[in-house]
Parts: C-alpha cells; sequence; structure tokens
C-alpha cells in the first residue's frame, strides 16, 4: 500500500467507527412496522461511506459486506421490500462483522471469516427474495415505467426513442461521464487503485495521461453522479478535479454482478440522449440535505419543463453537473470551520502546560502579595488580571477534553435489546441527560461499570412480563439513563423500575456466607452488601449473571476515579444506583491541611464537617486507638503525622483538628494540627515522578513553590477500619 494513502488511515479508521455507531442508533430505533425512510437512508449512507472508504484502501472484506448491505437496503429504501425484524438482527450482525474486520485492520484483532460467510449469505438470502409491489411514487423516483425519450441529434433533428412501460424495475440507466484529474501527490499506487476503484462503478475509456499526472477519461456507468464524486473526492483534491456528465443515457438490462463493467452504449459519439430528470432531492437519496439552492430551483425547473431538460444545449448541461464541485467545496469549508481533529497526546500536553501556568501564577501571587500595595499598585493590578485570565484559560482548556455522556449512553441500547430477547423480557431503555460533560478519561473508564449496572438491572431487576401483569405493572419494564451535573460533579443514575432489593434475601446470603451482619442494620448498610467480592443471591448461575463476579469490580473501578456509589430500592418498586464523580480527572477541589512542617491536600468530597473536640470526647480502645465521640456515634481516629512519622505541632487530639471523612459507607476522624484553606489543585501523578506512595494518590504544587502531598482518603479510612475491628 503507498504510502501516499497509509497517513489516511486513521482518519478512515475514525469515520468507520463513527459511521457504525450512527448506523446501529438508527437501526435500534427503526419501527419495523412504519420505518422510517429517512432512517433507512442514513443506513445506507453509512454502509455506502464505509464500502468506499475500504475499497480505496484495498479492504476487501469490509467491501463484500458492506455491498451486500448495500444491495438489501436499496430494495428496502426503494419499497421493493417490506421491513422485517430478523431483517435489522441481520444488518446488526453484519455491523458486528464490520466492527471485528476493522480492528482487524487496526492490527487490534481478527474477524471470523466463517461469520462473515454466514452473514453475507443471510444478507444475500433476504435481498433475493420475492418483492413486494412498489409504490407508484417510489417507481418513479427510481426511473421505472418511461413511456418514451425524446432525443436530439447531433444534426438537431428530435425524435422519440421507445422504451416500454414494461421496463423491469432491475434495469439500469447508465451515464457517461468524462473526468479530468490532476494525480499531483499521489504516488503510482494511489493512482492504480482509484483506476481500480472506478472500473467497479462501470468501464472505462478514452484514457490518457500527460506527463503521469494529468488524467483524462470516460466512465459508463449505472451509479448516480455522487457516487462518482465520493470515489474520486476521497483521494483526489477536488479543486484539481473535474467532472461534467455527457448527455448519452443507456438503458440496459440489470447484471447478475452489480459491480461489473458494462460496454458503452453503441455508437454514443454518433448522437446523444439526455438523462433523465433527477428524482427530488439531491445525493443518493430524496430528500437529501444540503441540496444547493440553485441546483434545487434548476431541478424543479427541469421538472415542470422536461423539453427543456432533453433539447437544452451542452452548457447548461454542464451548468448542473458543475454544482457537485461548489457542493464538495462548501462541504469541506463548513467542515473545517466547524471542528478540526486533534490528537489527545496534543490536548494532554495543552493541559499540562496550562497547569503548569497556574503553578506559576500562584507562585507569582504569592510573592505579590508580600508587596507594599501603595507603591507596587500597577504591578498588583497586572496580577490580579493574570489570575482572572489564568482561570479562564484553565477552565477554557479543561473543556477541550469534555465530552458528552451520549458517547458513552449510545452503545447500551443494543445491549438492553439484545439482553432482554435472551432473557425473554419486553424493556425499554430511556436516556436523561446525553449533553451533560464529562472528561474523556472518565467517559473511557466508566463504559464498563455502567455496562454491568445496566445488564444486573435487566436481568436481576426487570421481571417477566407475566409477573409484572400480575403485581399490577406494565409488561413493558423501564431501564432509565440519567446523568447531570451537582456542584463540582457529575451524577450518573441507573434506575429500573423492578422487583427492587429483597432486604431478607441479601442478608440470609451475607449470613451463609459468614459477613458481620445483623437484622439491626440499615437500609444503605444492606444495600452495600451486595458490592462484597462473590455475593450474589441469583438462585441459578446463567451466562448473563449469577457468579457474584463484577459488582464488587465496579465499586473499586468507581472509587478508582475518585468517585462514589450509592443505592436506593424499595421491594416491588425498583432500584436506583447512583455514581457520583469528579467533572475531571486533572483538577481536584481539596483542603489543604497541616501536620508538623508538612502541607497535606484532602479531597473535598470526601470531607463531612471539621471540628475541634473536648477532651471528653476522647476515647481510647484496648488494643485498637482511639475513637472519638461525635454525636452518639464513635469514630476512630487517624493520625496523619503516625501514619507518615512526621513530627507534629500537637500531639493531643482535643489539642488539635479534626476532619470528619466518609469513604465507601465508612467514617473516620482525621487528627491534623491546622487546616490553612481550601484550593483547586492540578494533580500530578507521583508514580510517574517518583514511586507508589501508600496513603497518597497524588501530588500538587502550591503557590509557594512546595509540594503538597493529595491523601488517598479511601485508603486510610478502609485501613483504619480494618484495624478496628
Amino acid at each position: 500500500m503507498s504510502t501516499d494513502l497509509e497517513q489516511f488511515y486513521e482518519i478512515f479508521f475514525e469515520e468507520s467507527s463513527e459511521l457504525l455507531a450512527d448506523m446501529e442508533a438508527c437501526l435500534l430505533r427503526l419501527d419495523v412496522n412504519s420505518p422510517d425512510l429517512e432512517d433507512l437512508n442514513a443506513i445506507f449512507r453509512a454502509a455506502h461511506s464505509i464500502k468506499g472508504g475500504a475499497g480505496t484502501f484495498g479492504f476487501t472484506d469490509m467491501t463484500e459486506m458492506t455491498h451486500m448491505l448495500e444491495t438489501l437496503l436499496d430494495r428496502l429504501r426503494k419499497g421493493e421490500l417490506a421491513v422485517r425484524s430478523e431483517m435489522v438482527d441481520a444488518f446488526l450482525r453484519a455491523g458486528d462483522v464490520i466492527k471485528a474486520q476493522l480492528a482487524g485492520h487496526r492490527g487490534e484483532g481478527e474477524a471470523d471469516p466463517a461469520v462473515a460467510a454466514e452473514v453475507c449469505e443471510e444478507l444475500k438470502k433476504l435481498s433475493d427474495e420475492t418483492q413486494v409491489p412498489a409504490p407508484s411514487e417510489t417507481v418513479a423516483d427510481s426511473g421505472i415505467g418511461m413511456k418514451a425519450i425524446p432525443v436530439e441529434t447531433d444534426i438537431g433533428v428530435s425524435s422519440n426513442v421507445a422504451i416500454s412501460e414494461a421496463v423491469s424495475e432491475r434495469d439500469v440507466a447508465k451515464l457517461t461521464f468524462r473526468i479530468e484529474f490532476s494525480s499531483s501527490g499521489m504516488g503510482d499506487a494511489a493512482v492504480e487503485n482509484l483506476f481500480a476503484n472506478l472500473k467497479r462503478l462501470g468501464s472505462l475509456g478514452d484514457i490518457t495521461s500527460v506527463g503521469g499526472k494529468d488524467h483524462k477519461l470516460k466512465l459508463t456507468t449505472a451509479s448516480n453522479e455522487e457516487d462518482v464524486w465520493e470515489t474520486l473526492a476521497f483521494v483526489v483534491d477536488p479543486a484539481n478535479l473535474k467532472i461534467e456528465v455527457a448527455t448519452q443515457c443507456v438503458v440496459e438490462p440489470h447484471s447478475s454482478d452489480e459491480d461489473s463493467a458494462a460496454e458503452p452504449f453503441a455508437g454514443e459519439d454518433e448522437f446523444s440522449i439526455a438523462s433523465m430528470p433527477p428524482a427530488p432531492g439531491y445525493g443518493f437519496f430524496p430528500g437529501a440535505p444540503a441540496a444547493p439552492k440553485d441546483f434545487d430551483d434548476s431541478e424543479s425547473q427541469l421538472s415542470s419543463t422536461p423539453q427543456q431538460n432533453i433539447h437544452g444545449n451542452k452548457n447548461e448541461t454542464q451548468n448542473v453537473t458543475n454544482k457537485p464541485s461548489s457542493k464538495v467545496s462548501a462541504s469541506a469549508s463548513a467542515s473545517e470551520t466547524s471542528s478540526i481533529r486533534v490528537s489527545i497526546e496534543k490536548v494532554d500536553q495543552m493541559i499540562n502546560l496550562v497547569g503548569e501556568l497556574v503553578i506559576t501564577q500562584a507562585m507569582l501571587a504569592q510573592t505579590a502579595s508580600q508587596l507594599d500595595p501603595v507603591v507596587f499598585e500597577k504591578l498588583l493590578s497586572g496580577m490580579s488580571q493574570l489570575e482572572r485570565n489564568t482561570r479562564d484559560l484553565q477552565e477554557s482548556v479543561m473543556s477541550i477534553r469534555m465530552m458528552p455522556i451520549s458517547f458513552v449512553f449510545s452503545r447500551y441500547p443494543r445491549v438492553v435489546r439484545d439482553l432482554a430477547a435472551k432473557l425473554n423480557k419486553r424493556v425499554e431503555l430511556k436516556t436523561v441527560g446525553e449533553n451533560t460533560e464529562l472528561d474523556k478519561g472518565l467517559i473511557e473508564k466508566i463504559a464498563d461499570p455502567l455496562t454491568h449496572l445496566v445488564r444486573n438491572s435487566l436481568d436481576h431487576g426487570i421481571e417477566v412480563a407475566e409477573k409484572r401483569i400480575a403485581a399490577g405493572k406494565p409488561a413493558q419494564g423501564t431501564i432509565t439513563l440519567r446523568a447531570f451535573h451537582q456542584g463540582g460533579s457529575i451524577v450518573i443514575e441507573v434506575s429500573d423500575d423492578g422487583a427492587g432489593l429483597n432486604r431478607g434475601k441479601i442478608l440470609a446470603k451475607a449470613k451463609e456466607r459468614g459477613l458481620p451482619v445483623s437484622d439491626g442494620m440499615s437500609d444503605q448498610e444492606v444495600w452495600l452488601l451486595i458490592f462484597e467480592a462473590g455475593f450474589s443471591t441469583a438462585d441459578i448461575v446463567t451466562d448473563v449473571s449469577g457468579r457474584g463476579v463484577g459488582m464488587d469490580v465496579v465499586k473499586r473501578n468507581i472509587q478508582s476515579m475518585g468517585g462514589r456509589i450509592d443505592i436506593e430500592s424499595a421491594l416491588g418498586v425498583g432500584t436506583r444506583i447512583s455514581i457520583r464523580l469528579p467533572l475531571t480527572l486533572a483538577i481536584l477541589d481539596g483542603l489543604s491541611v497541616a501536620v508538623g512542617d508538612q502541607m497535606f491536600i484532602v479531597p473535598l468530597n470526601y470531607i463531612i464537617e471539621s471540628m475541634q473536640p473536648t477532651a471528653n470526647d476522647i476515647k481510647t480502645v484496648s488494643g485498637h486507638g482511639r475513637v472519638v465521640q461525635v454525636r452518639g456515634e464513635y469514630l476512630p481516629v487517624i493520625a496523619l503525622h503516625e501514619v507518615f512519622n512526621l513530627h507534629p505541632n500537637v500531639t493531643a487530639v482535643h489539642e488539635g483538628i479534626l476532619v470528619i471523612l466518609e469513604a465507601e459507607g465508612h467514617k473516620a476522624a482525621l487528627f491534623v494540627d491546622d487546616l490553612i484553606g481550601q484550593h483547586q489543585v492540578v494533580i500530578k501523578s507521583l508514580e510517574s515522578n517518583y514511586r507508589r506512595v501508600q496513603g497518597v494518590s497524588g501530588a500538587t504544587i502550591m503557590g509557594d513553590g512546595k509540594v503538597a502531598l493529595i491523601l488517598d482518603t479511601a485508603a486510610l479510612v478502609l485501613a483504619c477500619q480494618q484495624e478496628m475491628v
């Protein structure tokens, strides 16, 4: 493969992945009883675009699969076949195969040829079925059932070429295109590949090349002008490309192989036959968006006065056929101004540099605060402006990493559809707040935990239709995914209207496994038992669930992102699981505390309150350390100077400050010398710069240039709880 094409690999892979996701979304919302033509067109467009790119790069396996998709989709959107649920299933399986093939070409796995062959055969079988009568307007759009086409010969004598009304709908109207393009910047292999792709569209003739770079040729094909433009413009600069539609039109029987080359109409240079008026709309399908205004006007004019279309001079025809050029240019221009593809490495580098700028600005502000405000008024004013600009820049750069959570939510309609069919349940998935933004790093990490929670809700929560009806519920259950911002966090909820959690059953299972439980436990404490490793209340182990593997991993993954997970449930009503995460992994809101001459950062989302206890509130538990009484509840005391072997300024607990923490449903009191203040700090990895330290999750640089460690609060609280047991 030419190195000229290799540079486009990643673009093709990314765009194909996006097209496959769009295609799957359209398929999942397609109503088989009343299919939306626009959805069918969108699915066809996605398959067609993937096929064009795959053909350009020589990925024949993807080309074959998308071609089979196109064949069946084309008959569906023309109304020749009725949409059925088995067709949607076949399309989804084809999408899975194309994903696997795409991953194989990226070097990330390998598609199973046997599965691909099976899906291709299924698509072919469905597309070869006996057709249903097509609606009259669809037939008209397809150019079927013409009576006669008036012809203007080169000598200006008008005549008619009779064409039977009984022309089969599988007959094809072929056009001849005159193509001129420059292959400047393209390798020989790329040019050969391009010619090979054009031959798939039809037959090539009159090929001439000047200097090996300027090429002229004729292409006779059943494909429309948009197909020709897309094939060429994918690798050829549109500025160096010119396509003219010759006025010849040939109606020939449809070949059994839709991609086979066909000979041009005999004597095409002796007379010309105008092409049939185009169907309403522009592009691949009727009603496609982004039709140029002037093209629409000319189109309506052609439709109202067909004789003008037939007898118009060549200049008029050429003006119409040049529209795709301006369309491509306008589209490219709009695309360039609306977005740009940038690698995540560059974004991360920019975020790191802005983080360093924030630290430098804080250092300057610390130094400037010691100056006389009267003498250095202008300097201090400039420092205030710098602080505002730095904060605005930081927020703007951080927003680049923010992505809508719809990138995660979009994968679950397919999960719910497939699993509901497997479990013989009727389930509807609702999503709320899809545009809520979250850091890209969190987007990638939250996908697997959410998948497990959705599967759990469907398997354990939603009942089968018979049980729901007997309980007075609708036969169809509902799972709702909801995301919203709350303070400096994002909350993601997975709720269902199923059976809810059974408190008695959970406690019985916990006692069987020897867990320390009691009947006096609160509901919240009982619900948290399902996150214990190996815990499951399922009576039967299936390939979906029942082994107790997963919920403990979900909890651990959420905590590793600095988040927490809560459960609310009512028996017979449903369950809601809430995940609370920081908005970003790069910036942290924290409370700075002092121990001796050291400073530490405690993440704010773990802090309940801070207090100075009295001597009577402190109790010593033999062999287990100290506890503090807070409103009737005894909490273990974590002496931070003992954890890190420091020399504190205060040794008596009642003379210092206690910061009350809560992590994973457990509470503890952190004993420190003093509270310094609240900060928004830039997180730096301690492992990449030093090594992992127990009880520390990262580090940051304060305004005075000193390094402050960020505490791993959850680990400290859990370690303290284990010592108290």
